[in-house]
């Protein structure tokens, strides 16, 4: 099953910062989330409704609907408490 992935613009912005070596990686797991929402190393948040994967310290954050096959990428951020507020 394939699902139709959308970034939002916020975390389109916090992609822009982060640096090319980290950005290729980013980009790849966002690829393969598109044939498994909920890879092995995914973890659904407690706090807020969705998921985070892990990328070396960066972190992305997302909402899967299975109805409508669709992943949205809401934040990508470095590691820490300010990535999930």
């Amino acid at each position: 099953m394939i699902y139709r992935v959308v970034i939002e613009r916020k975390a389109q912005k916090e992609a822009a910062k982060i640096p090319v070596r980290y950005r290729s990686l980013i980009d790849e797991t966002i690829v393969s989330l598109s044939s498994n929402p909920r890879p092995f190393g995914s973890k659904k948040l407690t706090e807020k409704e969705g998921y985070r994967i892990r990328v070396g310290n960066y972190r992305i954050l997302y909402t899967v609907d299975d109805k409508a096959k669709f992943i949205v990428i809401y934040r990508i951020k470095i590691k820490g408490k300010s990535a999930y507020k």
